[in-house]
């Protein structure tokens, strides 16, 4: 007895009421106003939202005129998840609104991370750190991409993409995300300004314990590396001769940058001297009279 055949396609029940032009409509993106509590950030976001002075502009111009541009989300299970519009989501929620308007568009886990890199790198104001996380979280995501598409592999190396796209060079994207291996207080002091972004990346070539080591010979000497410190640091550690002892003699070298100075201003002492006196006169006269000081004190301190 034949078989019969009975692999066919059932039309889909939307289809039998809609017409094609309703379809094709509802594929179209546009605006919604979508509750605060169905909208979540996304997975592992690199950028802060500080209550700093933009966000209070922010807060401000909404308030007034509302969200000039939408926020862009995706849907995942139980709402959607923001690809650019976190601190609009934070002023929304600070001015207890219910709704955002919000472009909801459908995108791969590595769509989405790319969109939502290069959305928040237009920031005016990036830290260090942001950067940092934001480029090597999209260097990855182009990486995954380029394993099932040969495509992308052969337009651009991974990285080169990245650094077109952020209009940085190949090896300053490689050196920010060098300072993703920084333990956090050293990372925070980086996006804080104690430490420059050369020595840092030099520093993030040591282990987790000697950043660890290193952060306590910074505060006992309360200094930071040079980049010429960081770099021996560094070369003594990839050779595994570097210890504690080491990181602390170090940190402990006076630095010419580093030197504490002393600033008084003019006027502090100005009537202690003649009208006609010169700066080069006050100082020297200055110095004459702390000598004197001192060579005192050493008297009065062998008469006892």
């Amino acid at each position: 007895m034949t078989k019969r055949n009975t692999d066919f396609n059932l039309t889909k029940l939307d289809d039998l009421f809609t017409t094609q032009e309703q379809r094709d409509d509802a594929k179209l993106e546009r605006v919604q106003n979508i509750p605060l509590g169905e909208l979540h950030p996304f997975k592992d976001h690199p950028f802060k939202v500080q209550n700093d002075e933009d966000m209070k502009r922010m807060i401000e111009s909404i308030k007034k005129v509302g969200a000039i541009t939408p926020a862009v989300a995706r849907p995942i299970s139980g709402g959607y998840e923001i690809i650019s519009g976190h601190r609009r989501l934070a002023a929304y929620q600070e001015l207890g609104l219910e709704t955002m308007p919000v472009i909801v568009r459908d995108m791969t886990d590595d769509e989405a991370v790319i969109a939502m890199v290069d959305a928040n790198l237009q920031r005016e104001t990036i830290l260090p750190s942001e950067k940092a996380f934001a480029f090597k979280m999209k260097l990855d995501a182009i990486k995954h991409q380029g394993k099932a598409s040969v495509q992308v592999a052969e337009k651009l190396l991974s990285v080169e993409k990245v650094a077109e796209d952020s209009g940085e060079s190949k090896d300053q994207v490689r050196r920010y995300i060098r300072l993703t291996y920084l333990i956090p207080e050293l990372l925070s002091m980086v996006d804080d300004g104690k430490i420059a972004f050369n020595p840092a990346v030099e520093i993030s070539y040591l282990s987790k314990d000697e950043q660890r080591i290193l952060l306590d010979a910074m505060d006992l000497n309360d200094c930071t590396p040079s980049h010429a410190q960081s770099i021996r640091l560094k070369k003594l550690s990839q050779e595994g001769s570097l210890d504690s002892q080491i990181i602390y003699g170090v940190m402990s070298e006076e630095k010419p940058n580093q030197k504490e100075q002393i600033k008084f201003k003019r006027d502090d002492f100005k009537r202690y001297f003649p009208t006609n006196y010169t700066d080069e006169q006050m100082r020297k006269d200055i110095l004459k009279g702390l000598e004197l000081l001192k060579r005192q004190r050493e008297r009065n301190r062998d008469a006892r």
